[in-house]
């Protein structure tokens, strides 16, 4: 298994090597971008993923449902975006959605092994106040980090009643541009007593530097916001991805401008 700093030397260059060749009007022609010649300089490398270091990970549109509102209106979900700060390695300074995080092990390899378990993970860290528990810097002493006693309020209600919360893939796919690989994630909180009681305590952690709201109701701005220079690609993908889904399960509480294309298509 490859550490998170021989990652960061080399495959994680790889796009703001191609955007700076991009910025600066040069070539990017094969040859002339030393870290993509030498690490993906075409497609049968993308999918030799035995062959060269391949990481990656969720990245997961959050829907919450909420109860009706006097100014907001009817019931719907609160979708969460945010802006990725500037001290993050991935994605920075780029919409994306949340959570979102690598993909690894903790302490129990094949149990960790799920999808499901970094997304709770994940949630947990950025959205829920805990304190970060995956491995990129220093050791692991707790046997079982993501033990009921050990986690979050919030994540802990959550987890009581598998009524309350759902966690579905809504694709996958390699990034041509980094190398990742990419879970593109919806997760549903259905409770809405969910958000009556833990609303106030959603919080982004460190990774954003602002954390937007908008109502799955909210057509016009839903258009727009899918619309938005400012995202990275993986939470582009992931956000249409979800919102998809999310107009599918999710009834009169979804007002999606991707309802209709779906409607539409043959």
């Amino acid at each position: 298994m490859s550490s998170f700093l021989e990652y960061a030397l080399s495959a994680d260059v790889l796009e703001g090597e191609l955007l700076d060749a991009i910025t600066a009007s040069t070539d990017t022609v094969p040859g002339a971008l030393r870290m993509r010649d030498a690490c993906l300089p075409d497609l049968a490398s993308v999918l030799s993923l035995s062959e060269r270091l391949c990481a990656g990970g969720v990245v997961a549109l959050c829907a919450i449902a909420r109860p009706g509102d006097p100014y907001r209106g009817g019931r719907d979900y609160a979708l969460l975006v945010q802006e990725r700060s500037g001290e993050v390695l991935n994605a920075s300074r780029t919409l994306a959605v949340i959570p979102k995080g690598f993909h690894q092990p903790l302490t129990d390899v094949r149990a960790d092994a799920r999808i499901g378990a970094t997304l709770s993970r994940e949630m947990d860290e950025e959205l829920f106040g805990r304190v970060e528990v995956d491995s990129t810097c220093g050791d692991h002493r707790s046997a079982v980090p993501m033990h009921p006693a050990r986690l979050s309020e919030p994540l802990r209600w959550l987890t009581d009643d598998s009524q309350r919360m759902r966690m579905e893939c809504t694709g996958f796919g390699l990034n041509l541009v980094s190398g990742n690989y990419e879970f593109a994630c919806l997760v549903v909180i259905e409770d809405e007593d969910f958000w009556c009681r833990y609303g106030g305590d959603i919080e982004a952690n460190w990774e954003a530097s602002g954390l937007r709201l908008y109502s799955s109701l909210d057509h016009d701005l839903l258009t727009e916001l899918l619309a938005d220079e400012s995202w990275s690609n993986e939470g582009l993908f992931a956000f249409a991805q979800g919102l998809a889904r999310l107009s599918e399960i999710g009834g009169g509480r979804v007002d999606s401008p991707l309802r209709k294309r779906m409607a539409s298509a043959p």
